[in-house]
């Protein structure tokens, strides 16, 4: 089996970057078909770097030439009403070198809160699979602010 199949299986032949299913069937050639993105930041050259932060993963080829050498924007639902949503990618590294809790991003309404909150725990289990999420929302000031869990280092 190829590298490129073994981080596909890995990741379960989704885009890191898009979350989108990657099809095995297409060409590496065509935008939309397989690559594998080595992700490697100076933090990640000091010391092992969690799956997020370095290491490889899959991705379109057109994610991965899109992203070029710059830390990609993970994109939220579209579907949702959010307010100052925080860059996922920053908020994963966090979360795993200090773990404790982080404030992600404010709803107007509580389903909307309560579909977010679903689907950053989903999507961060695809993101960076070896940090474990719990998401919590809490009233206030007449809007409903979203966070993330994830248990210290120790």
């Amino acid at each position: 089996m190829s590298q490129l199949e073994d981080i596909a299986q890995q990741d379960g032949w989704r885009c890191w970057v898009c979350d989108e299913p990657v099809d095995p069937a297409t060409s590496v050639n065509d935008p939309r078909g397989p690559s594998v993105d080595s992700r490697t930041n100076a933090r990640s050259a000091k010391k092992s770097a969690p799956d997020f932060a370095g290491g490889e993963r899959l991705a379109h080829r057109s994610c991965n030439t899109k992203k070029g050498a710059v830390t990609p924007v993970i994109p939220w639902p579209a579907h949702l009403v959010l307010m100052d949503p925080a860059p996922l990618i920053a908020v994963a590294e966090r979360l795993d070198r200090k773990g404790g809790r982080e404030v992600v991003v404010r709803c107007a309404d509580r389903a909307d809160a309560r579909q977010t909150a679903d689907w950053l725990v989903d999507r961060f289990s695809r993101l960076a699979p070896a940090l474990q999420v719990d998401a919590s929302i809490d009233p206030g000031g007449g809007q409903f602010v979203v966070a993330l869990t994830a248990a210290r280092r120790r």
